[in-house]
């Protein structure tokens, strides 16, 4: 692995700026036996809630001409089963990628909650905290969308660990930039943009939605420009933020477009479901293209795109 591609964001050293996406990689252990875990600069678990949750009616994933689009529904086993059951094998078997847990809940409670019951487990290194879940507390409405409630949830959880905390918000966030500020002013060391899109697929032969919960979450090749711009806004208005970029990214130009535009880290997402071993694909490429450029280090690239004057 060429030293070109460490990085150290959040605190964290990473082997490289390849990570692969919550609800991608599971908890690891399902790709264990299909990539080596060890090539890739880290994962981010599927999401944890405090309860279990079984989650949407199937069909939950769809696939249609411009990516994918799901309703999975958080489906996880919970805090508990987490912490006995599936960070133990992640220290067993995990070395050298940075583990980061996606934390979801109803409540803004729920959040605090499960850092606070992972803060001292073996294996993980920091959290994602996805605030494009609904709060039952206020009607349905995203956290990410209350700045107030943002601030709470997000001092909460930092309350409860000194771990690196991402946030990760939605694309459909009115001012993104402003949400970002927020959540950085009251603890996160950085954030994660961003989330699916929702969308709607229709199955014309039944005239019903291709899912089986209606409206679902939008991912794959089409959102890489919106990332791409999202990215550069933040990291333009909030100099030094770390972010993790993700959307659309299935090869190692499309993690250079997000690099170049601010990025720290990259997630691979969709494109990893399609074929587990894009991740490994998108570091060698990494690798390649700093060896041709004559790049000692990829970090020293981050937020250089020349923006037309």
């Amino acid at each position: 692995m060429t030293a070109a591609l460490r990085t150290t964001v959040g605190g964290l050293e990473f082997a490289n700026p390849v990570l692969l996406a919550s609800g991608t990689a599971g908890y690891g252990r399902e790709l264990a036996g299909v990539i080596d875990l060890e090539r890739l600069g880290g994962f981010v678990i599927k999401a944890v809630s405090p309860e279990p949750r079984h989650g949407n009616a199937a069909p939950r994933v769809w696939d249609f001409d411009g990516g994918m689009i799901n309703a999975i529904g958080l489906a996880n086993p919970g805090l508990d089963a987490v912490r006995t059951d599936v960070l133990p094998w992640i220290a067993q078997h995990v070395r050298a990628p940075r583990v980061l847990v996606n934390v979801v809940g109803r409540t803004v409670e729920d959040f605090a909650e499960v850092v606070g019951g992972l803060d001292g487990a073996a294996g993980v290194h920091g959290f994602e905290l996805n605030v494009s879940c609904p709060n039952t507390k206020k009607g349905g409405l995203e956290f990410g969308a209350d700045p107030e409630v943002l601030r709470l949830l997000v001092a909460r959880a930092r309350a409860a660990t000194s771990k690196p905390l991402f946030v990760k918000l939605s694309p459909m966030l009115a001012d993104v930039v402003g949400t970002a500020r927020a959540a950085v002013e009251v603890g996160a060391n950085g954030l994660t943009l961003f989330n699916t899109m929702p969308g709607l697929v229709v199955d014309t032969a039944t005239r019903r939605p291709a899912l089986g919960f209606g409206s679902g979450g939008v991912s794959g090749p089409a959102l890489l420009p919106v990332a791409a711009l999202a990215t550069w806004r933040v990291t333009q208005a909030m100099p030094g933020t770390p972010v993790i970029g993700t959307g659309g990214v299935s090869t190692a130009d499309h993690a250079l477009q997000l690099i170049l535009a601010g990025a720290s880290l990259v997630a691979i997402g969709t494109a990893n479901l399609a074929d587990p071993h894009v991740g490994e694909r998108v570091v060698h490429g990494l690798s390649r293209w700093c060896e041709a450029h004559g790049v000692s280090r990829l970090a020293d690239l981050r937020g250089t795109l020349q923006w037309p004057q």
